[in-house]
């Protein structure tokens, strides 16, 4: 549906990541695109959001939808699908002694505290500093949330703003974050509300059944509107399946 999804497990992606922060000199970017989010890039006349979710280094697929999808329109489906929160924790045992992180996003203390739990949970990860969501995402504010990064030391920067807010963000500053020595930027939703304490996983039953992002909704008003956008979603890829069916039976008769 024009979006761009690589084919990576959670340990082949966080296995990538570590290599090219160890190793790399530009800056990678991760998004991790779920139904929601294709079904807005599907919806953007003006092709913005679009754009931004293709300048991604890699884009994993976080939702079980994507994965379905992907079995339903192509012979060769996506393996797993790779949530965002877990991709993180592959991350932060991988980056565990000698890859400095920096924590973006959340309310108030949400940062701070999140640290201070992930400190505890990999007691040699080096979270060189942290920050709130609540800045302007352009001009002097968001300068100096940067210059504070540069200043960090960070290497890996998890980057939690709501999509598509923090994959906008990450595009727009690529190069001056690449100059602040930030190697990789992850957009992770939702993760540090998680990793503080502040809101809970979806209980195992619907992390296995592929319907967090349903526990999600129903547990929160602002995300009550995602629930039509996932069925916009299913309808699209049900009309892209019947066209592509449409078009092989033409070219073989």
């Amino acid at each position: 549906l024009g979006v761009g999804i690589d084919d990576v497990t959670a340990d082949e992606a966080a296995e990538l990541i570590v290599t090219h922060i160890k190793t790399g000199a530009h800056l990678a970017s991760v998004f991790t695109p779920n139904a929601d989010i294709i079904e807005r890039c599907r919806r953007d006349k003006s092709g913005e959001i679009t754009s931004v979710f293709a300048s991604a280094s890699l884009s994993v697929p976080d939702g079980i939808g994507v994965v379905k999808a992907s079995r339903l329109l192509h012979g060769t489906p996506l393996r797993e699908r790779v949530a965002g929160i877990e991709l993180g924790e592959r991350l932060l045992s991988l980056a565990d002694c000698d890859v400095p992180v920096y924590l973006l996003g959340g309310e108030g203390d949400t940062a701070a505290t999140a640290a201070e739990r992930l400190r505890e949970r990999y007691p040699n990860l080096s979270v060189v500093g942290e920050h709130h969501g609540y800045f302007s995402k352009s001009g002097a504010e968001s300068n100096e949330v940067i210059d504070k990064i540069a200043r960090s030391g960070a290497k890996l920067i998890f980057v939690c703003f709501g999509a598509p807010t923090h994959e906008k963000w990450i595009a727009s500053n690529a190069q001056a974050l690449e100059n602040a020595g930030v190697r990789c930027a992850v957009g992770l939703g939702g993760s540090l509300d998680v990793w503080s304490g502040k809101t809970k996983r979806a209980p195992r039953v619907f992390v296995r059944l592929g319907l967090e992002w349903l526990y999600r909704s129903l547990g929160d008003r602002k995300r009550i509107g995602r629930i039509g956008t996932v069925a916009s979603f299913a309808v699209a890829v049900a009309r892209e399946k019947l066209r592509l069916t449409h078009k092989n039976r033409v070219q073989k008769s």
